[in-house]
């Protein structure tokens, strides 16, 4: 079967490798470095599924090539849904992983509604038409940091039922139930029908 390349909207290769492995094998996974876009895309939507679809959307339209995008949040019961779609810029536009979380735990301090939940859209734009999938992982946020793998929120992210946070879980571990790997399952079964 003829290899069919798609692009994947971001510059982290660890993200696309991970992808890679979850995809039928005639689909090549490639990022924008491979393309050679350093493009700053916008993400000017106020919602992830606007985000995710703003970003390939741009690289469909500008690169003529099949490719996906997708966009995370973090939702807080307590925090009315924050920061959600300003998950990477909560505690401002320099994207500070650590600020991010002292922020949460700050606004968060003593509440007893810790619930809250990841969200993870990825947006396909394949052969001109449109296609979105989602994956969603309810947790509680822990009361402070606890593991040094992963990033952004992982130090205070306890996924459901679970004791660990997802810093604390090697990465095979957070696979088997995160919200970004449930939304990659999704479009890995939709691309293996194509």
């Amino acid at each position: 079967m003829e290899k069919k390349t798609i692009i994947f909207a971001t510059q982290n290769k660890n993200k696309a490798r991970e992808i890679q492995g979850l995809l039928p094998p005639y689909f090549e996974v490639k990022t924008l470095a491979d393309i050679n876009c350093d493009d700053d895309i916008p993400e000017e939507e106020d919602t992830l599924m606007g985000n995710a679809l703003q970003k390939a959307r741009h690289v469909a339209k500008k690169y003529k090539m099949n490719c996906f995008a997708d966009d995370t949040g973090l939702e807080i019961d307590h925090l009315n849904g924050s920061p959600g779609v300003k998950s990477a810029r909560y505690a401002g536009p320099e994207k500070d992983d650590e600020k991010n979380i002292q922020k949460v735990l700050k606004q968060l301090r003593d509440s007893a509604n810790r619930a809250a939940r990841f969200r993870t859209v990825i947006a396909l734009i394949l052969d001109g038409k449109e296609f979105t999938f989602q994956g969603k992982v309810e947790g509680d946020i822990a009361r402070e940091k606890r593991g040094e793998q992963g990033f952004g929120y992982d130090p205070i992210f306890v996924p459901e039922k679970g004791e660990k946070t997802f810093a604390q879980m090697d990465k095979n571990e957070k696979n088997q139930c995160s919200h970004r790997s449930r939304a990659i399952q999704k479009l890995a079964a939709f691309l293996s029908q194509q």
